[in-house]
């Protein structure tokens, strides 16, 4: 989400896009193997990572679904998440699941499914604060410096103004001080703060949206196809519904 390449590894990746001879597995040759073989970080709780030696999460328990899906086997890697889109290209796995938002420069690099979440910027407030983007003129916004968050707070019309703290926490804790009417921080990262500190703390209106998707090589259409069909089937049997609610306890595909 809050994750980005740095720009000397989104140069090398879109060199290695643009000169890379080699072909990714097609659909079909992954079929014809019968197994498909799928890398992710392992280290972003909930939605990858490692319990104990066990490899789970959101995203885990999804491509294991899609897998289903496509009658393929799963054959995991886990890899540094500034690393994953380079050995994508290097035709190391067939695709990536690590909660990548889509952006372009990405999109010079890889081809993106569509979006199996959306994350973005949610306002948190104390009981009967704010809750709404209109409901924040007049107010006081507390943000993480140096954050997406920050910039698009400072985009809202009638806010008041926009303080900045060196952490998330920072800008939670003055909130909850009264320093500050609102707080804007990560969707997921709010949630789990409002369930830490229940009846202290209230779930608003999302200020922007990221959307997040699988990432396949450059130009491998039929994997990208297979992918969106059955993320469409998941969607349409309840089995992804079901799964997002059993982490996030609501529904949280792209709307």
């Amino acid at each position: 989400m809050k994750k980005t390449f740095l720009l000397t590894a989104l140069s090398f990746l879109s060199l290695l896009a643009l000169s890379s001879a080699a072909q990714a597995r097609t659909f079909a040759e992954i079929q014809k193997s019968g197994t498909i073989k799928i890398a992710t970080e392992g280290a972003f709780k909930p939605f990858n990572y490692l319990d104990g030696k066990k490899l789970t999460g959101f995203e885990v328990d999804l491509a294991n679904a899609l897998a289903k899906n496509m009658n393929l086997k799963v054959e995991w890697v886990t890899k540094p998440f500034d690393s994953l889109l380079i050995g994508l290209d290097q035709n190391r796995y067939d695709f990536v699941i690590a909660s990548h938002g889509i952006n372009p420069e990405r999109q010079k690099a890889v081809d993106f499914t569509d979006p199996h979440y959306c994350t973005g910027g949610m306002i948190v407030s104390q009981p009967g604060g704010p809750k709404k983007v209109a409901d924040l003129t007049g107010k006081v916004v507390a943000v993480q410096v140096g954050t997406s968050y920050l910039d698009n707070v400072k985009k809202l019309p009638g806010v008041k103004e926009v303080k900045t703290y060196p952490k998330d926490p920072d800008a939670q804790q003055a909130l909850m001080a009264g320093r500050a009417q609102a707080w804007v921080s990560d969707r997921f990262l709010a949630l789990d703060a409002i369930k830490a500190n229940a009846g202290k703390l209230e779930q608003g209106d999302m200020v922007f949206q990221e959307r997040v998707a699988m990432a396949t090589k450059k130009g491998n259409s039929t994997v990208v196809a297979a992918l969106n069909s059955s993320l469409k089937k998941s969607y349409a049997d309840g089995s992804y519904a079901k799964l997002s609610k059993q982490y996030f306890a609501q529904d949280i595909r792209c709307k």
